[in-house]
């Protein structure tokens, strides 16, 4: 265990700083409830959701709905591919694992760990995977509640079909944020001081992209 030393700090440092970034955010949004991009969303969707069942744009509804379905669909896909490629790179770890250590300068380069990180990248990309696909479901489920005839709405009001659109919207934000967090993973095949590095870099960069 001692020989995987630097690589358990590493992980535990990235795991604490993503974990204390997101409670930051938490914590923001509670005093400010348009502090992040992903708050305004929700704000967004509940508003567009009662403007289209109160007016009726059934066309409107239906191509934003299918524009948010093809994207998920697409990133869907994107993970099938990036779980089947880490899958084939575990295949070839005895080829590669030398070229790749060539910047580990702390790190051990035990083909244990190898397969490790490797796991942890798979269940990375298949968390993404089932969020875009649990987003897909909810959208089009979305597409038959916000068609519903006026005769219905007393039963599944406007408010009921936008927690659902923006639980679609919770699901695809997931996703994304699987995808980001691959970073780290990925630099971490090279070295755990680089998956650190990765991890502040990554914070940073969701910093802007998470604020309204």
């Amino acid at each position: 265990m001692m020989q995987f030393g630097d690589d358990l700090v590493s992980l535990g440092v990235s795991i604490f700083l993503l974990g204390a970034y997101h409670y930051y955010l938490k914590r923001q949004v509670r005093r400010n409830p348009t502090y992040t991009i992903q708050a305004v969303n929700n704000i967004v969707r509940t508003a567009w959701v009662e403007g289209i069942m109160a007016n009726s744009k059934d066309i409107l509804a239906i191509q934003t709905l299918r524009n948010s379905t093809m994207a998920a669909t697409f990133l869907a896909s994107t993970a099938v591919l990036l779980i089947l490629g880490t899958l084939t790179l575990s295949g070839q770890g005895d080829k590669l694992t030398t070229t790749w250590h060539g910047l580990n300068l702390a790190g051990t380069t035990a083909p244990e760990l190898w397969m490790i990180k490797l796991l942890l990248l798979v269940v990375d990309f298949f968390v993404a995977f089932f969020s875009f696909s649990m987003s897909i479901r909810s959208f089009n489920h979305i597409g038959y509640m916000i068609n519903i005839p006026a005769t219905l709405k007393d039963y599944l009001t406007p408010q009921r079909v936008a927690a659902h659109l923006n639980r679609a919207g919770r699901f695809y934000s997931t996703g994304m944020r699987a995808y980001y967090f691959s970073v780290p993973l990925v630099f971490w095949l090279f070295g755990p001081h680089l998956m650190v590095l990765a991890t502040a870099g990554l914070i940073m960069a969701l910093y802007r992209l998470d604020r309204a």
